[in-house]
C-alpha cells in the first residue's frame, strides 16, 4: 500500500494527520458562482493560507488550474450532477480513476446522497470506484450524506453516524460528512469510523464565529479536519480565512485565536 500512503501524504499534513481540503467542484451543480469565476486566483488565494489539497473537476485542471505559487494536493473529482436535473441528489460517474492519474490527482473523490431514490446507483459507483482505487493505489474520498424523502433531519446523528460508516466499510480512505451541531454528538460520528472523518462546511455561514465554533467542535471530537469550500473561497479574505482554519486544524488554535488572526 505505500502508492496510497505516498499520495495521502500529499492531502494530510505528515505531523499533525490533518488536513484542510478546499472543495471548488460548485460550478457543475450551480455555475460560476461568487468565488468560482476566476479559478485561478481563487485557487491562490487558498493555497497561500495554507490549504493541504484543492478539490476539482477534470474540466478545471484541463484549463490550467495553477501554474504559480506553494505546491498543493490535488483531489480530482469523479461524480456530478446540476441543479437542473430532475433530482438534484442524484450523482453520475464523469470521470474515472484512470483519468485522475493522467491530470496528476493525489486522490479522488465522489458524492454519494444516502437515502435518495438513487441510492443503490450512487452505491454501485462507491463500489466501482474503490476498486479502482485499490488497483491504482490511489486515496478516495467519500462525501457521504443523507438526503431524500426519508431524511428528516441530515444532520441527525444516527444519519451522520450511517453515511460516515458507510463510506468507511465500502472502502474510502477519508469520509466527508455534516456536523451533527455538538462535540459529544459528533464523537459518536468519529468513534463509529474506522477512517478519518473530515467535516462539510455546508452553505455560506451568517458569521466567522459561526464556522470557527464549527470546526472547533468537531476537532474536539477527533475529526481528522475540514472539507470547507463556500465558507472559505467566498469570503472577503479567503487567505486569512484559511489560514485561521489551518491554524485551528494544525496547531490547535482556539475560537478566539482564529478570531484573532482573521482580523489581524
Amino acid at each position: 500500500m505505500i502508492g496510497k500512503k505516498i499520495r495521502l501524504e500529499r492531502i494530510i499534513d505528515r505531523n499533525s494527520r490533518k488536513t484542510v481540503i478546499i472543495p471548488m467542484d460548485h460550478g457543475v451543480t450551480v455555475g460560476p458562482i461568487e468565488g468560482l469565476a476566476d479559478m485561478r486566483t481563487t485557487i491562490s488565494n487558498v493555497v497561500a493560507g495554507g490549504a493541504n489539497a484543492i478539490l476539482m473537476h477534470k474540466g478545471i485542471v484541463r484549463a490550467g488550474h495553477r501554474g504559480t505559487g506553494n505546491d498543493v494536493g490535488l483531489i480530482v473529482h469523479l461524480s456530478a450532477g446540476t441543479s437542473l436535473g430532475p433530482d438534484p441528489n442524484a450523482k453520475e460517474l464523469v470521470c474515472t480513476v484512470e483519468e485522475a492519474i493522467k491530470l496528476g490527482a493525489d486522490a479522488v473523490s465522489v458524492h454519494i446522497n444516502l437515502g435518495a431514490d438513487t441510492e443503490k446507483e450512487m452505491l454501485r459507483q462507491l463500489g466501482h470506484v474503490a476498486e479502482r482505487c485499490s488497483t491504482w493505489q490511489m486515496p478516495l474520498v467519500a462525501m457521504m450524506y443523507t438526503r431524500g424523502q426519508k431524511i428528516k433531519d441530515e444532520y441527525d446523528v444516527n444519519n451522520v453516524k450511517l453515511a460516515a460508516r458507510a463510506g468507511a466499510e465500502l472502502g474510502a480512505d477519508i469520509v466527508k460528512v455534516v456536523y451533527t451541531g455538538s462535540p459529544e454528538s459528533f464523537a459518536e460520528v468519529v468513534q463509529g469510523c474506522p477512517v478519518p472523518v473530515v467535516i462539510a462546511g455546508g452553505p455560506k455561514m451568517s458569521s466567522d464565529e459561526e464556522i470557527f465554533r464549527m470546526v472547533e467542535g468537531a476537532l474536539a471530537a477527533g475529526a481528522a479536519g475540514l472539507s470547507i469550500g463556500r465558507n472559505a473561497f467566498q469570503h472577503k479574505n479567503p487567505t486569512k480565512m484559511v489560514q485561521a482554519l489551518s491554524q485551528m486544524v494544525h496547531n490547535n488554535a482556539g475560537l478566539s485565536d482564529a478570531i484573532k488572526m482573521l482580523k489581524g
